[in-house]
């Protein structure tokens, strides 16, 4: 992330979505409705929720503005990634519809008065809060805040930023209505005295019982045959347990490797030697990684630990023009060169001006801008005060054009960012006090230098990668044999094929329809596309390419969104299915030994099994232990009476009987305001994820995702 990333974090986080919060942080800072036209024609719907059209075009910014802020944290934006934040970017986007309807039915408002008092009251709201702070107390500055609104009034405002702080007050009043919501309906919760009771005794009564046990493991499962009876019996009692929450697919696939081969990666080595030579005797190592390097990084100063693991003490222990390699990391060949080395600061505090070339008129523009800055400082103008007028980064504008320290690396402390290489190099060959004007690929900035701490040492290491390929006869090769087995296919001779060819048969279950990636198989979205498209039985009627690998896919099972079939269930429910089986074989077992029976130990000895003691069981906590959690059995001997033999209960390890030795009664509950509130306290964190849950279920949504993504 470049300095611009810290720039727009500190103002992002009054215009940007965080990725990855609670859902209620989301709620409390973005629910806003997108105006504005929705539809062109149906190819720009992505869904319609209760009836109102969610353009693709519209979501599609608010994706974009997720993904940037997620690169903002340094991370790798993986296929996985992606999936995850397209997903998240749904769940807002979902969300801020559904709650804007219950909002609008039940008529909440803010304010006019209650809008000021959240800007500019006593207690302004959290957010202007932190964005108005002191960067030492960390406390409120009323100030900040008055000089940031009467530069937004001067006439000297950039409009985008204008209209940006027009943007952030409405989703504060959004926000704010989306509390007062979620108030009134929390505000409904109520613990009665007969709960908190129950409450404290589930947790405090202790039993001591002791149980047989027929595990059903005793049972070997190919003893078992399961019938439709088995089967429809167990699906009609748990329906309710096979509710799909969206449209799922699930496809076979062989795979064609297309991987670079030994003699490919061979062939490499060559090259890069002879590179290697070049690099030993090149003067300009600079221009050498940009003419030769897959990855063209700059070549800079960095500290200890900045370097990959293979080079950090390497290259601090050697001589400046030491060349290291050809060696393998990341699936490249690397050569690496020790070109400088030196002492310098361990971090640099600094404050800027930034200038915006755009509206400037092009970077000579802004340079002369900069420059004219420069001379008023130098007269004795504030530089915090021109800050705050002419710098388009208006977050650290607002703090004088303060700044984080950081490193040579350009790494400001606490994970706070990342600085650009042309402001970091600027920086450190400067001296304290001096102004500098250096352009980044944010604009032009007008630099001064705080203060300069510590010394460390710092190398500038060269760096030339060559990715390891496979070489177009090693793609032919595997392409060709793909395209020989999909000839060969009908509709139902794919398993019949695979077996002929030798070849290896993979699954991917229940895959969404925004997936981006499948287990072993990154960039996948083409397969999951057709999935979407295809019948079930249906085989692709091309090759699709994967990364190095060469697919062909036939679709094995279709779930639709709802209550799903027994048929798309049945595999998944079997080995339940097998253990109702069983279970009736092992009551009738036990039934048999309970006959003429008195006593556990006589049922344990006629049954083969053995009496288990257990003491100080309760009820919130039903694990039997050495066994495993077991609600229908604790449920069971709550309710029974003391030294009563149990009837065979159905547990889900297997089967039991027990006699219940005797209960324990706590004290009796005098004040049962403790137990209240934390009962309380436990149904308003889960309410906020219920409440949009609750709604998600009743909508009505037509989901076009699978097709535009």
């Amino acid at each position: 992330m470049g300095i611009m990333g810290y720039l727009r974090e500190r103002m992002g986080k009054i215009l940007a979505f965080f990725i990855g919060f609670a859902l209620l942080a989301f709620i409390i800072s973005e629910v806003v409705r997108s105006g504005g036209s929705f539809f062109r024609d149906d190819s720009n719907e992505l869904a319609v929720v209760n009836g109102e059209k969610v353009p693709y075009d519209e979501f599609n910014k608010k994706l974009e503005q997720n993904t940037a802020q997620f690169k903002q944290s340094g991370q790798n934006i993986s296929p996985q990634i992606t999936s995850y934040i397209q997903e998240t970017t749904w769940n807002q986007y979902l969300s801020q519809i559904l709650l804007n309807k219950e909002i609008e039915k039940v008529g909440i408002v803010v304010g006019g008065d209650e809008s000021a008092s959240m800007v500019n009251g006593n207690n302004p709201d959290p957010q202007i809060a932190r964005q108005f702070s002191d960067p030492q107390t960390g406390a409120f500055d009323k100030n900040k805040l008055n000089q940031f609104l009467s530069y937004l009034q001067s006439g000297k405002a950039d409009p985008t930023q204008k209209q940006a702080w027009t943007d952030f007050l409405i989703q504060l009043i959004e926000a704010k209505k989306a509390t007062k919501y979620m108030a009134l309906v929390t505000s409904g919760l109520y613990v009665n005295s007969l709960e908190a009771k129950d409450d404290y005794e589930a947790k405090n009564k202790l039993v001591n019982f002791k149980y047989a046990t027929l595990d059903y493991a005793s049972i070997p499962d190919a003893k078992v045959t399961l019938t439709d009876d088995d089967y429809n019996t167990y699906y009609n009692a748990h329906k309710a347990e096979f509710k799909n929450q969206q449209d799922l697919r699930s496809f076979e696939y062989v795979s064609f490797n297309a991987a670079p081969s030994k003699e490919d990666s061979a062939a490499l080595k060559v090259e890069v030697n002879k590179l290697a030579e070049s690099f030993k005797t090149s003067t300009n190592d600079s221009l050498f990684v940009q003419i030769n390097a897959e990855t063209k990084t700059p070549v800079a100063f960095q500290k200890k630990g900045a370097l990959e693991p293979k080079l950090d003490t390497l290259m601090f222990n050697a001589a400046k023009g030491f060349v290291y390699g050809p060696y393998i990391s990341n699936g490249s060949y690397k050569l690496a060169k020790l070109t400088d080395v030196k002492t310098t600061f361990d971090s640099v505090k600094t404050k800027h001006i930034l200038i915006n070339p755009a509206t400037e008129g092009g970077i000579d523009k802004a340079i002369a801008k900069a420059d004219s800055l420069k001379k008023l400082i130098q007269g004795g103008k504030s530089f915090a005060e021109l800050a705050l007028t002419f710098s388009v980064d208006k977050g650290s504008g607002a703090k004088g054009g303060e700044i984080p320290a950081f490193d040579v690396n350009g790494a400001m402390g606490g994970g706070q960012g990342q600085i650009t290489p042309e402001y970091t190099n600027a920086a450190f060959n400067a001296h304290k006090g001096d102004l500098v004007v250096v352009t980044s690929q944010f604009g032009v900035h007008l630099i001064q230098i705080e203060d300069q701490k510590g010394s460390v040492k710092v190398v500038k290491v060269a760096v030339v990668d060559k990715p390891i390929q496979a070489s177009s006869k090693t793609q032919t090769i595997a392409y060709s044999k793909a395209q020989a087995f999909l000839g060969a296919l009908t509709k139902d001779n794919f398993d019949a094929e695979i077996k002929k060819e030798g070849l290896k048969k993979q699954t991917a279950e229940d895959v969404t329809g925004v997936a981006t990636s499948l287990p072993g198989l990154d960039n996948a979205r083409d397969v999951v596309r057709w999935a979407y498209k295809a019948e079930k039985g249906d085989i692709t009627d091309k090759v699709f390419t994967v990364g190095d690998q060469y697919i062909i896919t036939r679709l094995s099972q279709i779930k639709p969104k709802g209550v799903l079939p027994l048929d798309a269930v049945k595999k998944q429910i079997e080995p339940a299915v097998r253990n109702e089986v069983k279970a009736k074989q092992l009551n009738e077992k036990f039934q048999a030994a309970l006959n003429g029976s008195s006593t556990i130990d006589q049922v344990a000895q006629k049954a083969g099994s053995k009496v288990v003691p257990v003491q100080n069981i309760v009820f919130a906590n039903p694990v039997i232990p050495g066994a495993s959690i077991e609600y229908k059995v604790i449920g069971s001997i709550f309710g029974s009476q003391v030294n009563k033999l149990s009837k065979p209960v159905n547990g889900q390890q297997g089967v039991y009987v027990y006699v219940v030795d005797g209960f324990t009664n706590p004290a009796a509950l005098t004040n049962n305001v403790r137990e209240k509130q934390q009962i309380a306290q436990t149904l308003l964190q889960r309410s906020e994820g219920q409440i949009l849950e609750a709604l998600k279920d009743n909508a009505n949504v037509k989901d076009n995702r699978a097709k535009l993504l």
